[in-house]
């Protein structure tokens, strides 16, 4: 080991090339300013009260690169940074003496190290780490990994611990934003239910989008209730990530429109605690506490998350959610997780929304319009996965998963219709416009809902040679089954929960899902992957009782898809390629959708399309990183609803119409500090979507023409209109400031581009309104008046947060949503005009030990 004066440490930096796992001379003469990297790497480096001059600087090799941006650390100290690009790494003023090095990484085997370090000197430290392709094999993609970039066959993004840290969001809809390609609109303003499309997809639910949490199905069900009632916090998360190419049909059942998975922390190498709280206006409070660590060979974390606001918005709720790991490793090639978690929330999330003339009027963009409406939803899960790896070429990983959703929901019944009986006397809005006023009832509607789901399944993978040729083999299986009961109660007062039960029914799927993928290394530069999916569904609906009528109907249907993908990529070095994919989208129709309430099969196909995408990824000594990507998604069918207020002609679903989905995507890093010498670390980088979402085939729906007689009606052809809620341009950046002192700060924005609610591509609501009030049949027009059809425009959000940390473990946080105070309609979903949050300042502080 070499030891290296520290004068001319400091004067030095580290080599942007090497080779071999010997550490090269630190050459004075070289200038590229790692040093100044070393000290704003992504984990803070911890300072104790006492300045040492002892240091430790080295690279961690993953085969013949090196492994960019996993964490080195001290074991039993807060001393911790993370390597660059190129897998270097440096830890400085360090006490000297014997300490143990650990690193680890998602997607590396973790290893560990005693090196003494002497008082004043500087010693070298070179780690070689394995890729635990049993981590790699789920969704874990990481955008700031680029060595695991190199071969995937698609675009991928991320958000990481540190982005977490720095934007310190209210919700997670604050996150997703600001990942390319993602479309995020707010429900209630909590985030307690995810809307997210991805590249023109309806956002509605996200129930075009498979959502994991730690690779598993998180959704009510995954199969034929894909909408996420249930969405997991943020508060507790440690990352997402977010897979759009070809390489989704590893998972399934939605392969449309890609896959999120929220990550959650494993448990520690050694005693950690933490406690995090923050609060602001309307009430809202967090608060997060959690302990792990690890005793021989089993390890363990908890934690416990308190959620809750008297007027976030309109929206009060509380949630408590409670979850646990426990890992055990019987040896190095055995380990197995078991996960339980507890969730339960109390809300008082509605349908109801603002009409447009109250939106017009103000003064009522966050009041409770139906104060009786509640949702209550409670949710257990447990998983247990076992990784067994036979040889270093052959691994299995089997996880055995369930979960149980409840989801009560009361809402008051309203009208539009001031004549109507059984009103209560509240009312909101202005009754000089037609459905411009809302008038509550005294009944409700209670519905009720509980989910079962179970699945098992298989992933094995296997590397081989085959003439030379190097290649990586991906198989698996999975069964799964749920199952649905679905009551709808009557209430006869304002608050009622019990009454006539109109409608009681069960449903129940069974799927069986295989899969392999073969990914081939034809050179050290281009890789090729291929593979197919299968999905086979059978649906049941059983009918107990339907408007107050007891039946007896039976009825199912059969399911079943080939899902083929294949992609390219071609590695100019380890910063800068290309790559291209091809991949069939599915997604099976809900139960409830494909066998209608009389028991009738609908005879609904699954919807279908060829997902194609290329780009190209570039990246510069650390400077900058740029991707690009050029996406096509074409649909041979959608399954849509024909009410009338998506321009249809009457009520449930069918199949029909062509949509494109096709458009441009592309972000940038640019580290300004690396480029300009400025101490500290200034970053600042940016996003956008550019998308044409359309129906691309003739499908013809009914206008009626106001000032006109009754049914005085239009076929109108709705093809080369835009499909509802698809933003033409999404874009997202921000700048962000981290001295070497432990203050940080981050100004972020993201503007959505203007969208239409409706196929009709209705536009000017106040002119419809206008027309209404002469109308004799105004009661088609009222969609538009009621706020739920017309055009949202265009809207910019800011954000502010700023941080300090302190030694200890200690941190302090302020921040500042929607810093301008821009007024906005999120949404007209489900039932009237959803208002943005109002700028609001929320601080609080957190505590590592």
């Amino acid at each position: 080991m070499r030891i290296l004066k520290l004068k001319s440490f400091l004067l030095a930096v580290m080599p942007v090339v090497m080779t071999g796992t010997v550490l090269p001379p630190v050459n004075p003469e070289q200038s590229p300013g790692f040093y100044a990297e070393g000290m704003t790497s992504i984990l803070d480096i911890r300072k104790g009260e006492e300045e040492y001059s002892s240091h430790l600087y080295g690279r961690v090799m993953a085969g013949d690169e090196g492994a960019p941006f996993v964490t080195v650390y001290l074991k039993g100290t807060s001393y911790g940074t993370s390597t660059d690009a190129d897998g270097y790494f440096m830890l400085v003023n360090l006490p000297p003496g014997k300490h143990t090095v650990r690193v680890q990484g998602i997607g590396y085997r973790g290893a560990e190290k005693v090196v003494e370090v002497g008082e004043n000197e500087t010693s070298e430290l070179v780690f070689e780490i394995e890729q635990d392709v049993l981590l790699m094999e789920q969704v874990v993609v990481s955008g700031s990994r680029i060595g695991l970039l190199q071969h995937l066959p698609g675009s991928a993004g991320t958000v990481a611990n540190n982005d977490l840290k720095a934007i310190a969001p209210l919700t997670g809809n604050e996150v997703l934003r600001t990942v390319t390609g993602l479309h995020v609109v707010e429900e209630e303003g909590a985030g307690l239910r995810a809307n997210i499309g991805v590249r023109g997809l309806d956002p509605d639910k996200s129930r075009n989008v498979l959502m994991l949490e730690d690779g598993i199905p998180v959704a009510l069900g995954p199969y034929g209730e894909p909408e996420m009632y249930y969405t997991p916090s943020i508060d507790r998360m440690s990352g997402i990530e977010v897979l759009k190419g070809s390489g989704s049909i590893l998972y399934g059942p939605q392969t449309i429109g890609g896959v999120i998975n929220y990550i959650t922390a494993d448990p520690p190498a050694e005693s950690t605690g933490y406690a995090r709280i923050s609060g602001g206006q309307g009430g809202y409070y967090s608060g997060l506490a959690g302990y792990g660590n690890t005793y021989g060979n089993t390890g363990f974390q908890v934690n416990y998350l308190r959620r809750q606001a008297e007027n976030l918005g309109p929206t009060q709720f509380v949630l408590n959610d409670i979850n646990g790991k426990l890992r055990f490793s019987s040896s190095p090639r055995s380990a197995a997780t078991l996960k339980i978690g507890v969730y339960d929330e109390v809300s008082n999330s509605t349908y109801v929304g603002l009409t447009q003339a109250m939106f017009e009027t103000g003064g009522n963009d966050h009041v409770r319009l139906a104060p009786h409406d509640n949702l209550e939803v409670r949710r257990y899960s447990m998983s247990l996965s076992h990784r067994f790896s036979l040889s270093d070429d052959l691994q299995f990983n089997t996880t055995a998963y369930g979960y149980t959703t409840t989801r009560n929901w009361r809402r008051q019944d309203f009208t539009y219709d001031g004549g109507s009986s059984g009103l209560t006397g509240e009312v909101w809005g202005d009754n000089t416009l037609p459905g411009g006023m809302i008038f509550l009832r005294n009944s409700t509607g209670n519905r009720n809902r509980q989910f079962e789901v179970a699945g098992i399944e298989n992933r094995t993978r296997f590397n081989y040679s085959l003439k030379g040729l190097r290649s990586i083999l991906d198989a698996g299986a999975r069964l799964h089954y749920e199952r649905a009961y679905e009551q709808r109660v009557n209430g006869t007062s304002a608050t009622a929960v019990s009454g006539n039960l109109r409608d009681d029914e069960i449903r129940t799927g069974h799927a069986f899902s295989t899969w392999v993928q073969n990914k081939a290394f034809l050179s050290d530069r281009v890789s090729v992957t291929a593979g197919i999916r299968t999905e086979m569904l059978n649906y049941e609906r059983d009918i107990l009782r339907a408007s107050f009528e007891d039946v007896a109907i039976v009825n199912n249907t059969f399911v079943a898809e080939l899902i083929p993908g294949a992609g390219i990529n071609y590695n100019f070095n380890r910063q800068n390629g290309v790559f291209a994919g091809i991949h069939r989208g599915f997604a099976p129709p809900r139960i409830k959708d494909a066998i209608s309430s009389s028991g009738e099969d609908m005879l609904l196909d699954a919807e279908k399309s060829w997902n194609i995408e290329a780009g190209a990824r570039t990246g510069f000594e650390n400077v900058v990183r740029f991707e690009a990507t050029l996406f096509l998604m074409d649909f041979s069918n959608q399954v849509i609803p024909v009410s009338e207020s998506s321009g249809g002609r009457g009520a449930g679903y069918i199949n029909a119409g062509r949509t494109s989905h096709r458009g441009a995507e592309g972000d940038v890093i640019l580290n300004v500090s690396q480029l300009t010498g400025l101490p500290g670390d200034l970053t600042a980088a940016v996003n956008a979507t550019f998308t044409r979402s359309v129906f691309s085939d003739d499908r013809f729906v009914v206008e009626r023409i106001a000032n006109g007689p009754l049914n005085n009606t239009v076929m109108v052809n709705v093809k080369g209109n835009r499909t509802p809620y698809s933003p033409a341009v999404n874009a997202s950046g921000y700048l962000q400031y981290t001295s070497q002192t432990g203050f940080g700060v981050r100004v972020g924005g993201q503007f959505t581009g203007s969208q239409y609610t409706d196929v009709l591509n209705t536009g000017c609501v106040g002119d419809w309104i206008e027309r209404a009030g002469a109308d004799p049949d105004y009661n088609y027009l009222q969609a538009t008046a009621n706020g739920r059809i017309g055009q949202i425009p265009s809207f910019f959000v800011m954000n502010l947060s700023a941080w300090y940390d302190l030694p200890g473990g200690l941190n302090f946080n302020l921040t500042i949503k929607n810093l301008l105070n821009e007024r906005y309609i999120a949404s007209r979903r489900p039932q009237g005009i959803r208002v943005g949050l109002p700028r609001m300042f929320n601080a609080g502080m957190s505590l590592s030990f």
